[in-house]
């Protein structure tokens, strides 16, 4: 087989970012990007979970990634954002503290992580090399398993 010819697959992952960390999600996954609006809470929900917000008439789920993540609340700033997820045509809204680009990764610029990483694996399914900075690459369909079982 000729090398030339082999073709590389490349994602585009949207980038976020919460203190000096760097996140990507698959851009397959974004449905919407939000301003930040008033968010209903809802009793007797896990704590990361914040409430429900109206979207075009439609009722959304959000939740905060920083507590999911056990990071400490920040103050909300103009660059807050709510990311509305869809898989399986299910809806979430998730709320970061910026969206930074759109960056395509191929191949070779992910790593999987390791088996021995289990307990991330659930989160984090590989981390990305760009422009000498890394960003660890959501695992999207774990989060929103996750979230189906507590919700």
């Amino acid at each position: 087989m000729d090398s030339n010819a082999v073709m590389t697959d490349t994602k585009q992952y949207i980038i976020l970012r919460f203190d000096a960390e760097q996140y990507g999600i698959d851009i397959t996954y974004i449905d919407n990007i939000v301003r930040l609006q008033p968010i209903t809470r809802v009793p007797h929900t896990q704590p990361y979970f914040l409430g429900v917000i109206n979207l075009r008439g439609e009722i959304i789920p959000v939740m905060s990634l920083r507590r999911k993540f056990e990071l400490e609340d920040k103050e909300n700033t103009p660059a807050s954002r709510i990311l509305i997820i869809k898989t399986e045509g299910n809806k979430i809204g998730i709320l970061v503290d910026e969206v930074r680009e759109v960056v395509t990764l191929t191949e070779e610029d992910t790593e999987k992580l390791g088996s021995d990483t289990n307990d991330m694996k659930a989160y984090i399914m590989a981390v990305g090399k760009y422009n000498d900075t890394l960003i660890s690459i959501l695992n999207i369909g774990g989060l929103i398993a996750d979230i189906d079982n507590e919700y």
